[in-house]
């Protein structure tokens, strides 16, 4: 990016080489293609294509009649913190109200701790493959994103040797994502614990640990949130949660951080001088989610899970591609190394993940999203929170492209 802008107005330095997110990008792409008429099927963002639950409606629906259309507290209404803890206590957590923080997505949340808590040349270990707007959160907020490259042998999951070799002084946080956005990976407890003796040894750093997909888990895994498995750390972990991805509440734009209250605190303040409190109408919505029925959640994970099933049995018929079985989220991430250097019907050369997806897009209209971006190239992610037809067409596509490489 230009340091420059046309009007001669100077660029920060914190925003000169970040770009809007490269899946944002790819879904404008396909959306575009597709109004001009191309046949596209879009593979590529992790929204889900089930409504919001009625109850959450109805509790929004219930907000406005009341009036409750004015600002709230700006960490979030004292009823939503009611719920959060609730929430927490079902789950054999224990948090007080001014533990919780409220903000308008659980991206704001990220961005709040980090404006909190990093200095400029900061450290924040981020192992990969990784959500995308982690480094650039962490880079806008002057902070150093250390990538350490996890193996799919492992699950994609941070080993405690990893870890250690990875932790400076200048470490300030180390941030997982379980279940994970893009490979589905997930640690359970003996994994999580395994990180317990590093960061004892390190009390200057933190545990930051996104659990936005915590319902969206499979099969006999059991998801554990870093405050159930590692209560001899709670001082120093910061949750990041919301309704988002298990109610489909994507554009409520709801999230919440639960953490020390120095750091709620903190972040309060960085949240009154940008945003202010989120929508009232929004919490509401949150509130009714949260204490609704919840045999929902259970129905919905089912049906994402023949989703994957579905995808993950179609990838692995696929000569070149090999997919192993996610535990959680709603999204599964192939190797697709086994076609790396084959050539297209048009004589051109396959080399790298980027010109696979190109090619996908435009000889099989599917857009998804190559692993060069999340920190792990030679993979692919798809999306499976789609419709299945969608997902049965978007696989013959691609297997057929993939068997036209040479």
């Amino acid at each position: 990016m230009d340091k420059m802008l046309e009007n001669g107005i100077a660029l920060a330095e914190r925003v000169r080489d970040i770009k809007v997110s490269f899946i944002v990008r790819i879904s404008e792409d396909a959306a575009a293609r597709k109004k001009a008429g191309e046949d596209i099927i879009s593979l590529g963002t992790g929204e889900p294509d089930f409504d919001t639950p009625d109850f959450a409606k109805a509790a929004a629906k219930a907000a406005i009649d009341r009036g409750e259309t004015k600002y709230t507290a700006n960490s979030g209404t004292a009823e939503l913190k009611t719920a959060i803890v609730a929430e927490y206590a079902r789950k054999g957590m224990a948090i007080e109200t001014g533990n919780v923080i409220a903000s308008a997505g659980a991206k704001q949340v990220l961005f709040n701790a980090f404006m909190a808590t990093l200095d400029p040349g900061d450290e924040v270990i981020i192992p990969a493959p990784y959500w995308t707007s982690y480094v650039d959160i962490v880079t806008i907020c002057g902070g150093v994103p250390v990538v350490v490259t996890t193996r799919g042998d492992n699950g994609f999951v941070l080993s405690p040797e990893q870890l250690e070799r990875a932790i400076t002084p200048r470490t300030r946080w180390v941030l997982i994502n379980s279940p994970s956005n893009p490979s589905g990976a997930a640690y359970d407890g003996d994994q999580m614990r395994a990180l317990l003796p590093v960061l004892q040894r390190h009390p200057g750093v933190g545990l930051m640990s996104d659990e936005i997909y915590e319902h969206l888990v499979y099969d006999d895994f059991k998801f554990v949130s870093a405050l159930e498995a590692l209560p001899e750390l709670s001082g120093r972990i910061f949750v990041i949660n919301g309704v988002s991805k298990a109610y489909a509440m994507t554009g409520w734009r709801l999230g919440y951080g639960i953490g020390p209250k120095a750091l709620i605190s903190a972040m309060s303040v960085v949240q009154g001088q940008a945003t202010s409190a989120p929508s009232s109408i929004s919490q509401a919505a949150a509130v009714g989610a949260l204490t609704g029925p919840r045999d929902i959640l259970a129905e919905r994970r089912d049906d994402f899970m023949r989703r994957r099933d579905l995808i993950v049995s179609g990838l692995n018929a696929i000569d070149g591609i090999a997919c192993a079985n996610p535990r959680g989220a709603f999204y599964v991430f192939p190797d697709c190394c086994g076609l790396l250097g084959r050539t297209t019907p048009d004589g051109e050369r396959i080399g790298t993940d980027m010109e696979l997806c190109q090619y996908y897009l435009r000889a099989a209209g599917v857009a998804v999203v190559p692993g060069t971006v999340f920190g792990a190239p030679g993979h692919f992610r798809i999306s499976y929170a789609y419709a299945q037809s969608a997902l049965e067409k978007g696989l013959d596509r691609i297997a057929v492209a993939s068997a036209a490489l040479v």
